[in-house]
């Protein structure tokens, strides 16, 4: 994985605090179904400020990490499931703090973004909507929720649903469309206007506030509060999509360097018919192939960072990292999970979760047929722009 020396200054002082902080609140009782609770958050985030650790990626002056050094950090700050709701580089507040600094008024970087720089609050973007209604899911071009303008202010309507963390955030990003097209929306949370209906039971318990569905009833919004321009709420999503699919492959190999430092532990140990179960091939093969995808993983982020950081959007090239990187995480976890027999499927390490976590991932930011369909698309394109 490339690094710069500063980028690995910090990625060292991440893993060191991860490891030897963070990791140990693994069993705390206050990791629920539906995510850890926000006082488990900001515990760990004041010991996190108070090593130097928080909000890592983001520099003193503002600026960000590139993004090849972004993930030097945020792998490292993957290896617990805690870990970025420690440090701060966790999703959805770690996108919406970039797509923020990018297209932010000063007005609204001071107001929206200066706290979840700081950590005192968490965010939620409000993209997807209800099957059930026909809303936006992998196709946001089916978004329901609307915006009216109505003197100074613009008035939402509409439900969401998957809403990561809507329960108990402080900043919302709400998309809705206008007769312009798609909008931004910046909103302090909570709004009696926006009503959490229910937060979804799902696989992944490792975001706080969980999963939400959501109505939006009559939310009025001062116009200064628009992201941007009316009708261009797609263009700032493009913006945001290609390092957030990125950072989410950054952080759950960090998980599973984790999962397979447990496994790889407990098979040294665990002996079976004579011998450590690492030295029956069976075993030993899987430890093998999921070191070389390990390693594949990192090359692909590594590479598609780079296109980023030469100022492509990386849409196509962000498509590939998150199909290759999801569904390698996803052999991963499984192969850790089956070296350590039952152990692996219970709650005695973390490698059950982060299992859970990676199989949610691979439908999270765009299930991987939908970017191998627009991969397909492109590839179509080609071939007939060279006939």
């Amino acid at each position: 994985m490339f690094s710069t020396p500063r980028a690995q200054e910090i990625a060292d002082r991440v893993e060191a605090f991860v490891r030897t902080v963070v990791a140990p609140y693994e069993g705390d009782p206050r990791c629920g179904f539906h995510g850890p609770s926000d006082e488990l958050v900001m515990e760990l985030r004041e010991k996190a400020r108070a090593a130097g650790v928080l909000t890592p990626h983001v520099l003193p002056d503002g600026s960000h990490l590139t993004q090849r050094e972004t993930a030097t950090v945020l792998i490292k700050s993957g290896l617990s499931p805690l870990g970025p709701l420690a440090c701060n580089t966790m999703a959805p507040d770690e996108g919406n703090m970039y797509l923020l600094g990018k297209v932010g008024t000063a007005e609204q970087k001071a107001h929206f973004l200066k706290p979840l720089l700081e950590g005192r609050g968490r965010s939620a973007f409000f993209m997807t909507e209800p099957a059930a209604d026909g809303g936006a899911g992998s196709d946001p071009s089916m978004m329901q929720t609307t915006c009216v303008p109505d003197g100074n202010h613009w008035v939402i309507n509409g439900r969401k649903a998957f809403i990561t963390g809507a329960q108990g955030a402080m900043v919302g990003i709400v998309m809705a469309k206008s007769d312009d097209g798609a909008c931004m929306f910046l909103v302090d949370l909570p709004d009696p206007a926006i009503r959490i209906e229910r937060v979804l039971d799902t696989i992944d318990s490792s975001m706080p506030g969980g999963h939400a569905i959501v109505t939006i009833d009559n939310l009025r919004v001062p116009a200064d509060q628009m992201l941007g321009q009316s009708g261009e709420g797609f263009k700032y999503a493009q913006i945001r999509l290609s390092p957030a699919r990125l950072s989410h492959c950054m952080r759950w190999l960090g998980g599973c360097i984790r999962a397979q430092e447990i496994a790889a532990d407990y098979a040294c140990r665990r002996m079976a018919f004579g011998k450590p179960l690492v030295d029956h091939e069976g075993v030993g093969f899987m430890l093998a192939e999921n070191w070389i995808d390990i390693q594949q993983s990192e090359l692909m982020i590594d590479w598609c960072a780079s296109v980023l950081d030469g100022g492509s959007l990386g849409t196509v090239e962000s498509s590939m990292a998150k199909v290759a990187v999801s569904e390698t995480l996803m052999r991963i976890a499984d192969k850790c999970v089956q070296v350590m027999g039952g152990t692996g499927v219970t709650g005695d390490t973390i490698v059950e979760q982060i299992f859970r976590e990676v199989r949610a991932f691979r439908i999270y930011d765009g299930p991987t047929e939908v970017h191998k369909w627009s991969l397909a698309k492109k590839i179509k394109r080609d071939h007939r722009d060279k006939a």
